[in-house]
């Protein structure tokens, strides 16, 4: 089982809902587990708490399956999600990251 299969088990019956549910679902739900991920960070940062690295790695979890979902609402794949992205920045920065390119004006 993959893990777009293993998500869906835990999804729901995503087929009987309408797109902006799913997409919202997705959206809110990432963005939640994301604020629980920085949460853990500011406590390490500013709290002098040390990194609970297994509720990191389950809280990225989290994260990684509402990217999951959301891929799976637009129907695409977590692969060309990344390609589109390398894509992208092999344009952006060509010769690789560097302060100046990342502080040029940008076209797209």
């Amino acid at each position: 089982m993959n893990y777009r299969e293993a998500m869906l088990r835990t999804a729901g019956n995503m087929d009987n809902k309408s797109m902006v549910t799913n997409l919202t679902h997705g959206a809110l739900g990432l963005g939640g587990e994301a604020g629980e991920v920085i949460d853990l960070i500011k406590k390490h940062a500013f709290h002098n708490k040390p990194v609970d690295k297994e509720k990191l790695i389950s809280e990225l979890g989290d994260v990684r399956w509402y990217l999951e979902y959301l891929c799976a609402s637009l129907n695409v794949t977590m692969e060309q999600v990344e390609a589109n992205n390398i894509a992208k920045l092999k344009v952006r920065y060509p010769n690789g990251f560097s302060f100046e390119a990342a502080n040029a004006k940008r076209i797209k």
